[in-house]
Parts: structure tokens; sequence; C-alpha cells
């Protein structure tokens, strides 16, 4: 079903210029096309591989879009499908699914290869409307949901829901929240809603104005950053009330709307009882609550900003999910056939593979807000070497562009005096610099001005227009001349790329020819696709690593990780992180993590007990993510500052982390190479078992281990479900043995927390390192954990270049038989410049350990 990697990037790389130019309606060229008249409309199937279908339902001109999302050639192969007609029925079938169009009842259904059922498709909508004036379509898709479907993805939100089957959300892009219009079925599919702009996903009919009361809360102090940076603040909460009228009795989907664009507290009271309740100086505007509501009258209290205006929309949950952009050119959704990873592997498949990220992108994040100058910068990065602390990344966040303007593309030289000494500097100790840089520009700066004569920026705003391919070539032209070729900067932080403020409404794009509605959430795609393929033509020896704070479908082709924005530091914010990251990986983007200790901290956090055990317990958790990142507003955040026991225990998790990168790094390659995810929610591996889809935070990294994050205070025993497995699991800490298919409560102290490894897994584990290329002597382990056959497949390449496309990457197989209790190591294919040709391997079984050399040939060893 899918290319090799190498050929899926020249492939992206030859056509990338057709990508702006390419229509939606190019699904007419293609040779799969199957058009059925439908309602008023004309229903338009594209069968665009085996188990992916494109859907979209069409009446009248609408407006032709820039084919953003899927590769020039998605739909160019032709595939094989039998198509027959009878009285009003049309059926599509391939090897992988058959597609069945009942025009009587106006009904599209999915089913698998086995030929059960998964999908059904009970209404189609397209409405005439108008945005800013313009003809548009309202579009909706409603399909049917079971009781016992569990859908996962939507982005990554902060509403603390993992199951969001029959939530109602409202996908925006805002500071801590991304909205990707993508969900992930337990009954087997995958589904893409294709729209640029606001997606309402479960959107109401019912809705409750809220009236502000005479009463004000306490005013408290806060510190604020924006893209105008920081400052302080006066909040003081209000109150707002209303009286919810409940025709039916049932589970409701609430969805609580401050009326700003940005919100401050989410605080609800219903009859009394507090239904949520999280504070914050960057909330969405909207979060969404589910919950059992009595027929009759109910009182409806919130706490809120005084200059909020909320509103309380709601819906008695049914067994349907709906889908409703506002602004469209038709109906348009691609369903994906399969478990949860040939899903995503065949989104991936269409909408472009991963890039290989650089291995030291692996290993260890240091970020604080913020570096003052390049002597405070070295200062820590060389005391991290004294110290013993691994790291192989330092974060230089923004204000470094000081006198000369907000994102300047210039070192202010009365701190940064030689900025490519700096970044040699840090070279020289085995380090990487990241650099912030934004999409927002001071109009009063030298680049600002001229992006203001060129008419570049998005109208009444400093965000540059990059749906304008010329201010795009601009802003790159001044990114690589000023940034990226003087000072040979490793990565790069694209901050705010949501834009921050919902700015794209009510404005128009492109040449302002464009309402900004119309691409209101895909703003983050154009900016990682110019900053990645400008990497790729002006730094061609080096992997990018673009690290942004919003997403859309598609950017994982340009190599983006993101995180969850400037969250709090608590423990319940810390429980809503480990959700709002599984939402996100369970849309096909597979680069995730977190501000470790949380971006907002307290005051006294460098001695304050209950802070400190809940930043180690973040700490801990991040060092099983895709990427492990301590981050911190104001904050001094390195790890000697909160005394010599926190030290310790962190230094202990770095190492960890270092150990364990044969894994990731391995791990890494099977998410370019085959698609699949590093982080992953259980529903990837246990589809089958409805206890693990219930798990909400924990979480397979990888194939083998289990996370299970502590997000309570003062635990000194933790439960966890462990999945049906044959095979059983492994106690990462102790080794102690347990059945799959049951809650577990194991003892946990401040320097654990639950691991557990998969009965049949094979775990490399590397040496104690500093850095992510640091050669050691000491030899790679090999960690059999039996009760079930197993594999791995070590991959190892150059690290840092693009030489892997053309094949320069070296394979070891390891492949574990439980009946026979033997390890086969497996003739190595492939080699690159550097490889270790003859290496020493660790076996460790048990408490059983032997040491073998490999020479590249095969080895069989017997236990």
């Amino acid at each position: 079903m899918s290319m090799s990697i190498t050929k899926k990037l020249i492939t992206l790389l030859m056509l990338c210029s057709l990508i702006s130019t390419t229509a939606s309606a190019s699904a007419e060229k293609s040779p799969n096309v199957v058009d059925i008249p439908f309602q008023a409309g004309t229903l338009r199937l594209n069968i665009m591989t085996e188990n992916a279908v494109r859907v979209q339902y069409i009446k009248g001109e609408g407006r032709v879009l820039p084919e953003w999302v899927y590769l020039p050639d998605a739909d160019a192969k032709r595939v094989k499908y039998r198509s027959s007609s009878k009285e009003g029925v049309t059926t599509i079938e391939t090897h992988a699914m058959s597609i069945c169009i009942d025009n009587r009842a106006q009904v599209l259904t999915i089913a698998n290869r086995q030929g059960n059922e998964i999908f059904k498709a009970t209404s189609h909508l397209l409405q005439a409307s108008t945005v800013q004036g313009e003809p548009t379509w309202i579009a909706g898709l409603q399909m049917e949901s079971p009781t016992d479907e569990y859908l996962y993805g939507l982005g990554q939100f902060q509403d603390g829901y993992s199951n969001v089957r029959g939530l109602t959300r409202r996908l925006t892009q805002v500071n801590t929240q991304i909205a990707i219009p993508f969900i992930l079925s337990s009954r087997g599919y995958g589904l893409l809603w294709n729209n640029y702009g606001m997606v309402d996903f479960n959107p109401t009919e019912a809705s409750l104005k809220l009236k502000q009361t005479d009463s004000q809360g306490e005013a408290v102090a806060v510190n604020v950053t924006s893209t105008e940076g920081s400052r302080r603040e006066m909040r003081r909460a209000n109150g707002f009330r209303g009286t919810l009228e409940i025709p039916t009795s049932g589970k409701y989907a609430l969805l609580l709307d401050v009326g700003q664009s940005m919100a401050r507290r989410h605080h609800l009271e219903i009859d009394g009882q507090t239904i949520t309740d999280v504070r914050n100086v960057w909330l969405p505007p909207t979060t969404s609550i589910i919950m059992e509501l009595e027929a009759g009258k109910h009182d409806v209290v919130a706490e809120l900003e005084r200059n909020d205006r909320p509103t309380l929309h709601y819906r008695l949950i049914d067994n349907t999910t709906t889908l409703r952009s506002p602004v469209a050119s038709c109906v348009d959704y691609t369903v994906f056939v399969g478990s949860a990873d040939e899903a995503i592997a065949t989104y991936r498949d269409l909408t472009g593979e991963v890039p290989m990220l650089p291995q030291w992108a692996f290993g260890y994040v240091h970020c604080r807000e913020r570096y003052k100058s390049q002597k405070e910068l070295l200062d820590n990065a060389t005391t991290f070497r004294q110290r013993k602390l691994p790291i192989d990344l330092i974060v230089q966040d923004w204000q470094y562009w000081g006198k000369y303007g907000w994102n300047a593309m210039r070192f202010d030289e009365a701190h940064y005096p030689d900025p490519a000494t700096m970044t040699d500097s840090l070279h020289r100790m085995n380090m990487h610099l990241m650099l912030s840089v934004w999409s927002k520009i001071d109009s009063n700066s030298e680049v600002g001005r001229q992006m203001a004569e060129k008419g570049y920026y998005i109208p009444h705003s400093s965000w540059v227009d990059f749906f304008n391919p010329d201010a795009a070539a601009f802003y790159w032209k001044n990114f690589s001349e000023r940034l990226l070729q003087p000072y040979g900067i490793d990565a790069w932080w694209q901050d705010a790329t949501e834009p921050e403020n919902d700015d794209l409404v009510g404005r128009k794009v492109n040449n302002q020819t464009i309402p900004g509605e119309v691409y209101r959430n895909a703003y983050p795609l154009l900016v990682s696709k110019t900053v990645y393929e400008g990497c790729r033509n002006d730094d061609p020896e080096r992997r990018s690593m673009i690290f942004t704070r919003s997403a859309f479908p598609g950017i994982q082709r340009y190599g983006s990780v993101f995180w969850s924005g400037d969250v709090g530091n608590d423990w319940e914010t810390l429980r809503r992180q480990f959700v709002s990251g599984l939402g996100l990986v369970s849309t096909g983007l597979p680069w995730w993590t977190y501000d470790a200790g949380g971006f907002f901290r307290p005051g006294g956090q460098h001695s304050n007990a209950d802070y400190i055990e809940c930043m180690l317990r973040w700490i801990q958790g991040s060092t099983f993510l895709p990427l492990m990142r301590v981050h911190g507003y104001m904050s001094d955040t390195e790890p000697w500052r909160y005394g010599a026991e926190a030290e310790r225990i962190i230094a202990q998790y770095l190492e960890l982390r270092y150990r364990l990168l044969p894994y990731i790094y391995s791990e890494a390659a099977r998410v370019s190479y085959e698609g699949s995810t590093l982080m992953r929610p259980l529903v990837f591996d246990f589809a089958n078992d409805e206890e693990a889809l219930k798990q909400d935070i924990a979480y397979m990294f990888g194939q083998s281990l289990l996370i299970q994050p502590i997000v309570k205070k003062g635990v000194s025993s933790y439960r966890s479900y462990l999945p049906e497995h044959t095979g059983g699991w492994y106690d990462f800490w102790s080794g102690k043995q347990y059945d799959g298919k049951q809650y577990v409560d194991t003892e946990v102290s401040i320097e654990t927390i639950p691991v557990f490894v998969k009965g049949g897994s094979i775990l490399p584990w590397g040496p104690a390192i500093q850095y992510s290329s640091e050669k050691s002597e000491e030899p790679l382990t090999l960690r059999i954990y039996s009760g079930a056959n197993a594999t791995f497949c070590l991959y190892e390449d150059e690290g840092t270049n693009h030489n892997y496309e053309s094949g320069a990457c070296s394979r070891i197989p390891f492949t574990w038989d439980e009946a026979q209790q033997t390890l086969t190591i497996g003739k190595r294919h492939g080699n690159f410049e550097g490889m270790q040709q003859e290496r020493t391997f660790t076996l460790v079984k048990g408490e059983q350990k032997r040491e073998i050399s490999y020479t590249g040939k095969k080895i069989k060893v017997k236990w």
C-alpha cells in the first residue's frame, strides 16, 4: 500500500511547486472517480487507494481552492475496483472495502474487507450562505455512531476528553488548542473532513445566553505573555447567570463559549455543582462538557472575565456524529478503512510521509523564558556539561531582537554580540541551538517596513500573509539571509502560528482576494511549508527541525513538532496534557510534547516542595513523549536550581531517555518508513479491549512500553490497567510479571512512575551518554521479555543529513521464538558512513546475561 519513503520524499520535492495551484476539483481528472446523481446534486467518489475513498457532495459552482492537504499525485494511480448499480443502489468494491450508495434512502455505507459495516453517512448538508458578502456553502455530514463506538482525535484540546463520541467541540486554532478535523474510530476507520475553515463537531441547535450579574470576584494580578511582550495585568472574575430548560432527561453535550477570541477562565456551575473550573492566562474560547441532566429547569452560573459574553450551547447526545463547516465549497471528506495503524498509514500515504528528524531532536531539549544574553545561554550550556546532565538542544526564546523590534530577524548585539560564535561554541560542546522566529513581524522594523510596502501583511495585523506566495517567499528570503545562512542555527521555533487571536476572521488574504474564514485553520500549514521547503533548498545538507504551536492536516510531511502551548503547572493541567497529546497523535501527526513543569509557574518555585513534586511528574512523563523538553515562563528552569534531590531524580530520567534512544530512534524510523505512531493511544494496539479504550492518559510508547503517567499528588501506590495480551506484562522497574486484562496497583515513589513492558518484546538499551551522537565503549544491550514471539528492528543512520533517503542506513532484525526459546539476530541490511561494522551485543533475559560478537551475519542464540 505504501511507497518507500525515499520515493515519496523525492516525489514531494519535485511536485511541491504544484501544491498551491492544484484545485480541489482536480478529482475530475483522476481515473478513479465515480459520479452519482444524489439529492439535489452529485456525489463524487474518488477511490484514492484500496482502503480510502474521498467523498464530495457538490451542488452548482463552488469556490475552487488550492489543494494543500493531499499530495499532487495522491489520486493519480489507478485503483482496481468493481462498480455495479441496481434499483437505485450503487456498489463499489475494492480488495479492502465496499461502498454502497442508496439513492432512495440517501445513505452511504462502507464495509471492510470482512464485510462488516463500519461507516454509515445518513445526511449530507449543503446550504447556500455568504461570508464577507461573498457566496459560500454551509456543509455538513451526519453519520451513525453506535453506543459501543469510541472516537479519538480532532487535535489537541484542553477539555480533558479522550473519547470524543457525543462531545461538542468548535475547531479553531488558538494558543493551547490545535484543531485537526480528523477522527479515528474503534470500529476500524479514520475520517478526514476536508475543510480549511472552522469546523463544528456535533454542533448544537439550542443555546442559552448568560447574563452578567452584579457580583464581582477577587481581583488577581497575573503575568501575561503576548505578541507585544510580557506585562502584568489585574484580572477580576465576574458572575454570569441563566436558567437552562431541559425538555428530556439524558446525557447532554455542553459547550461554553466565553464570547472572546481567548478565555482566562472556564468556570461553570449547574444547580450549585461545579462542572468545570480551569484557570490560565491563555485558554481557548470554548470548553466542552458531557453530563447527565434531568428534564426541567436548571440554575446555571459561570464565573468568567468581565468582558466575556458567554453562551452555553447544549444538545442531547444521540447515536450520531456530525461535522459542519459554515464556509465550504462542498461536502468533502475522506474515509480510511482499517485499523488505527492502517488508517494513519494510508492518510500519510496520500498527504505526505513523515521525514526523519535529526537524531539529536530525540535527546533532551532545554528551554526557558528566556535567556537574556549570549553569555547567559553559553554559561548554562557549559554548566549542563560540567554537571554531567545529558542534553542535545538548548533554546533561545523570544526578545533576542531587542531594540530592532518584534521578530526583526536580527540579534541585538548589545546582548548577543556574535551569534555565529555562540552557535559554534554550542557545536563544540556537541549541543545544538533552536531559535524562536515568529510569523508576526513588527511593521516598524527593517523587514516589517518592506513587508508593509509590498502589502504582505494580513490586513490590519502584523501577521505575514502566507497565503500569498510572494509574501511567503519574501519572508523566507529574509529568514534565510538574516538567520539561517550566517549563523548555522540548527532548529526553528515557529511560535504562535495559529495565528494568535484568530486574526483571519473578518479579513481578506492573498492580496485581499479571499475571505480569511475560508482558510481560517490552515495558516500553520503554510508557515511550516515555507520554512521546511526553504531549509531543504538553502541548507540541503542538514535535516531541519520545526517546532511550532499549531498544525493542520498534511503538516507532518514538513517534519513539524508540536507542543501544547502556554499551559499552567498544576496536577489537573498535567493530566489534560496527556489527553490532549493523545488526541493530536490520533490525527496522524506524530511529533508532540509539552512544557515539562508547565509554562506558567508559581512564585518561589525553586523551593516550593509541592510544586517540585508536580514538576518531577511532568519531567518523568516527558521522558516517554516523542520529544522531551522543559520550559517555563520567567523561570530559570535548569535542574540544579531545584535542589540536590530534584536534580538527582531529573538526572536519572535524563540518563533513562538517552539509554532508550536506540529504541526511540528505531521507532521513529517506523514512523517515517511504515506510517507508524510512536505515542500510541491504546486503540492502536488493543481495539478489541473495551477497558483499554476507556483509558484517557495511558498509552503505548512504541511497540513495547506501556506508560501510566502519575497525575496525582503524594501517592505511594498507583492503579494501572494492563490490556489483554497473551504474553502478559512486566513491571519495567522490578521485572515482576502480570497477566493482562486487569487493573494492578503498583508501588511508586517520587523516583518512579508505572511503566510496563509487553511480554514478547525485545528492548534495546543503550549506554549512558551525554549527547545523542556520543560514542561509547559500552555495548548495546538487548533485553528480552518472553511470554510471546517478538520482533524488533534496530535502525541506524548518519543522524543529521538526508542521505537516508538514498538508502544510507542500516537495519538489524531481531526475532524471539517463544516456543524454541531462541533469539535470532538477522543479517544486517544496508550501510552508511561511520557505521559500526563489528559490535558486541549484551543479551539479557531475566537473570541470565551473555555477550556475543556481531559482524553483520545471521546468528542464533538458544536459551
